[in-house]
């Protein structure tokens, strides 16, 4: 998890499209959102009561292939509007416990 999320920002995950929109709604959390196509947007209330929104985009990329492992690759985007540092913490900070795979 990081300490701070830009208003703009992009990651790799490690994932199937599939997968992805498995995990979203409960990503999401008490949010409203819609899903159009390989995007969705998520309407965020700000504590004074004016509403933010956050966009995310997905896209397959190449699987990540180390020797005889394939890894699925998921490019994601996230472009955050009228949001506080704070707000965007808080938000990823959800989204990113609901999205985070153990492995071992």
């Amino acid at each position: 998890m990081q300490a701070f999320y830009d208003a703009t920002f992009s990651r790799e995950m490690g994932c199937t499209e599939a997968e992805w929109l498995g995990w979203l709604p409960a990503a999401m959390g008490h949010h409203a959102w819609q899903r159009n196509g390989q995007s969705a947007s998520v309407d965020i209330k700000n504590t004074d009561g004016s509403m933010g929104r956050m966009q995310v985009q997905w896209q397959d990329g190449a699987p990540r292939q180390i020797a005889l492992i394939r890894i699925p690759r998921l490019l994601v985007s996230f472009q955050f509007e009228g949001l506080t540092d704070a707000q965007r913490y808080t938000f990823m900070r959800r989204f990113d416990l609901y999205m985070q795979r153990g492995g071992g």
